[in-house]
């Protein structure tokens, strides 16, 4: 019998890489926040930025073509300066398994230099994640061009992406927000994003999962959304799994067309089995039945009391081949269905009312007929007849035709035969 007597320790090893200003703020924030598991490298055109990153892995980009200036929001100066240093950027990436490529779209440096340094990435064959931001609507529309271009761009290069306009930050914020702590929200998304999964893949756990189950949900997806809740107390599972697929940020929120979905559910140990299994439904539930899902669950000890819920749904845009190819073709056959759908409810609720019992109405009363035309005027022998008949002291004319009072004795029957 042989035993195994060398058994190495591999460790999925993931890279978090900051591209231009904004990227370098969310590592600060991802830094700040305590995220383990991961490195972290920060490249920017601007050396005065570099030198305030938290990160200890920098890369200057571009110091011939920008002279340490930035790119001043010029995308292709962006993406001549990631070209300059593409050597340094692939000996950063060397060995990684995973790589998180985050930045803001329609400046220089994050626009031009991203999808140089996502591209680095995929032909490493690193599973490659992108992350941006879109600019605010009152920063003009060349920016918003810039951004819409670099998107496409990164499309091209990414397995997965994940935009968060920033404009959708008036969604959360208040008027007491600071600038500061807006963009700390955005990058929360990132940071949820990430945490989810270097806390599948490390972390002990009640349901582990491996690096190849990441890698088969976000391997060529196309665009992603990303989003965590936590709760605490009475249906505090259920309260986590609402708001990690509700987020507000994301450009692409809904999960209903996603064609793959990463669950994790962490918690204490005071997280329960049939918790893990209800958040898991009603994430399920609302996502396509043919996606790809994976769940997994880990303890924390730091969340006693506290369930957090973090999603990863990717191709979110895939449309079927035959939808895309005939969307007229399709958009009748669904009306179609529906129809047939409405026709079968509404047979279903007469023929429920046929076995109701059957109450007979009463017939109607003929209604007396009323000649059209003005009303008869009374003939003039009656009003003779009327101005001869005596007065009572109240000066009130008498009933005409009533019996007198000894006739009212007579019964009636009698009184009829005798007239």
């Amino acid at each position: 019998m042989t035993g195994i007597t060398d058994i190495r320790e591999m460790k999925a090893r993931i890279v978090v890489f900051g591209v231009g200003g904004a990227g370098g703020n969310a590592v600060n924030n991802m830094i700040t926040a305590g995220l383990q598991g991961v490195e972290f490298v920060v490249a920017n055109t601007d050396a005065q930025a570099l030198a305030m990153s938290k990160a200890t892995r920098l890369i200057q980009l571009g110091t011939t073509v920008t002279a340490g200036l930035g790119a001043g929001s010029q995308p292709e100066l962006g993406r001549a300066a990631a070209e300059e240093v593409i050597d340094t950027i692939r000996e950063h990436l060397t060995g990684a398994h995973m790589v998180f490529v985050t930045a803001g779209m329609g400046g220089g440096t994050g626009t031009g230099a991203a999808p140089i340094i996502a591209r680095t990435a995929r032909e490493l064959g690193i599973l490659t994640i992108g992350v941006v931001t879109k600019p605010f609507y009152f920063e003009g529309q060349r920016r918003m061009r810039f951004a819409e271009a670099g998107v496409e761009e990164l499309l091209k290069t990414v397995d997965t992406l994940l935009i968060i306009p920033n404009q959708n930050l008036f969604r959360v914020a208040s008027e007491k927000t600071t600038f500061a702590d807006a963009f700390a929200l955005a990058d929360q998304v990132l940071y949820s994003g990430v945490a989810c999964i270097s806390d599948l893949i490390v972390k002990e756990g009640l349901i582990n999962l491996d690096f190849a189950d990441v890698l088969s949900v976000m391997k060529e997806k196309g665009k992603a959304m990303m989003g965590r809740g936590e709760a605490s107390g009475e249906k505090r599972v259920l309260a986590a799994a609402v708001a990690a697929i509700s987020n507000p940020l994301i450009e692409n929120p809904s999960i209903k067309r996603a064609s793959g979905l990463i669950i994790s559910i962490t918690g204490g140990r005071d997280l329960m089995l049939y918790e893990v299994d209800e958040a898991a439904t009603r994430i399920r539930d609302e996502a396509d039945p043919d996606a790809n899902i994976i769940v997994g669950a880990s303890f924390d000890e730091s969340l006693e009391g506290i369930v957090r819920v973090s999603v990863v749904a990717t191709g979110i845009d895939n449309l079927d081949p035959a939808q895309q190819a005939l969307p007229v073709e399709t958009a009748l056959t669904q009306l179609a269905g529906r129809l047939r759908n409405d026709g079968r409810r509404i047979a279903d609720r007469i023929e429920r009312s046929a076995t109701l019992p059957q109450v007979e109405s009463p017939p109607l009363r003929p209604q007396p007929h009323h000649p059209v035309g003005p009303p008869a005027r009374p003939g003039l022998d009656y009003a003779r007849q009327a101005a001869l008949q005596p007065l009572d002291p109240y000066g009130r004319a008498p009933a005409r035709n009533l019996p007198d009072e000894a006739a009212l004795d007579i019964p009636a029957f009698l009184r009829r035969a005798a007239n």
